[in-house]
């Protein structure tokens, strides 16, 4: 597959917006510093004729970019070293291309990952942090008629659900509709408190566990791999215990286990598994209806690998459940001010000596509407990370079509994938 770029342009807000510097808070300092990528995918309708027209999603998103203005702008430095972002309207990326062949060829089942990042747009880091837009957007056609719409949003910019509001806001723009819920832009309501008093262990800022038999100190190979889940397989899974536990801790219980195993750490190897949480209605009071930011944490749980072979199962689900049930307003305040408390920030941004094996990240988007992104033409066929850039992290994405079923995209070593396919199905 060749991907022919037609052209790249800028797109500004459509009115003059607020010039200022828009203060982050510390879960915005402490996420990966580059853009995660999204794919949609679109079959053309039979006798349509202005297909996602380049100029009415240009038009919508010049638009949108008003109320969300920050999205136009650029991450800088202030005065004390600290990490902004400078409200400046210099516009985000637009990208129209073209692929050499069918939709279907390169997304057949939608298995395969290899071709899907040329699909997204790509920044040019080398410039500086006031270099590049904060957000990028291509727009592939296929000869088939069929398009991919790939989404790039900085990270300190915006988290998963925020990123969200944005993209479908910019759908809904395009056929018309009225922004549904403006963003809220003070992050200030997520200031450490004065002083700082973290009353949490976090153990998630930690660096991954040493591992104990190390064959190198090189980076091993990996790849991403996807999976499908099916309704039946998880009934299956949920019937092994008799307590009544959420879809996500069996689930997540059941991969940690998997990837475990498939990792041949030695019996007495700790490993480490974060499991992300959208903070938004955990904190007390929640936050304003379209906070636009960053309010995922990262809380984490520690087991050996012995342990997680040879115990219950429902013993594991329940490791993973204690976690998710006291993450609260307490443990989402205490985040913050822990953070506070870091001389180096750099230390504590997401990163692979944080995130690699035998560390595993379990990020469910089954909660997310990853397939509302309709422009006029219909809802999207698939939705997809362009790409899993680090080894260790594991999406859980639902189904387009609402059949229960689930996709779960991983990367992990190249030699780990076989086996924890074998085992992901033994259930």
């Amino acid at each position: 597959m060749e991907i022919s770029i037609k052209e790249s342009t800028m797109v500004f807000p459509a009115k003059e917006t607020p010039e200022e510097r828009l203060w982050v808070s510390n879960l915005d300092l402490v996420q990966i510093r580059f853009h995660p990528v999204s794919v949609y995918f679109y079959n053309k309708p039979d006798g349509s004729s202005n297909f996602f027209d380049t100029q009415v999603l240009k038009d919508a998103l010049s638009e949108i970019l008003v109320p969300f203005y920050p999205a136009a702008g650029r991450l800088q430095y202030d005065e004390d070293g600290r990490l902004e972002i400078m409200c400046n309207g210099k516009g985000v990326l637009f990208i129209e291309a073209e692929a050499s062949c069918v939709m279907d060829d390169l997304v057949r089942d939608f298995t395969d990952s290899s071709r899907v990042p040329d699909l997204a747009p790509k920044v040019d880091y080398s410039g500086g942090i006031s270099s590049y837009p904060l957000v990028a957007l291509q727009v592939t056609t296929f000869k088939c008629g069929g398009v991919s719409v790939g989404v790039a949003l900085q990270h300190t910019l915006a988290d998963g659900p925020s990123a969200l509001h944005f993209i479908n806001s910019w759908a809904d723009r395009a056929r018309g509709l009225p922004l549904e819920v403006p963003p809220f832009l003070n992050r200030t309501i997520l200031k450490a408190r004065s002083p700082p008093t973290p009353k949490f262990n976090h153990i998630e800022f930690d660096p991954s566990p040493p591992l104990k038999n190390p064959v190198s100190g090189e980076p091993k190979p990996s790849v991403v791999s996807l999976f499908k889940i099916t309704n039946k397989q998880l009934n299956t899974l949920k019937s092994k215990i008799n307590e009544k536990f959420s879809s996500y801790s069996i689930l997540a219980a059941h991969i940690w286990r998997c990837v475990t195993k498939a990792r041949g750490l030695t019996d007495d190897q700790q490993t480490r598994l974060f499991m992300p949480i959208d903070g938004r209605r955990r904190l007390d009071p929640p936050c304003p209806p379209g906070y636009f930011g960053n309010v995922i944490v990262f809380p984490a749980t520690l087991a050996q690998a012995n342990d997680l072979e040879f115990e219950p199962f429902s013993e594991t689900v329940r490791r993973i459940s204690k976690v998710l049930r006291e993450t609260n307003d307490d443990y989402l305040r205490s985040t913050i001010d822990y953070i506070e408390t870091v001389d180096d920030i750099s230390s504590v941004v997401r990163g692979p000596h944080v995130i690699t094996s035998p560390s595993l990240t379990i990020n469910s988007w089954v909660w997310l509407p990853v397939h509302d992104a309709d422009f006029g033409w219909g809802r999207p066929l698939f939705m997809r990370p362009a790409n899993v850039v680090l080894e260790g992290i594991v999406l859980v994405l639902p189904s387009p079509t609402d059949d229960g079923s689930l996709t779960i995209v991983a990367r992990l070593e190249t030699s780990h994938t076989k086996v924890f396919e074998k085992l992901l199905y033994d259930i």
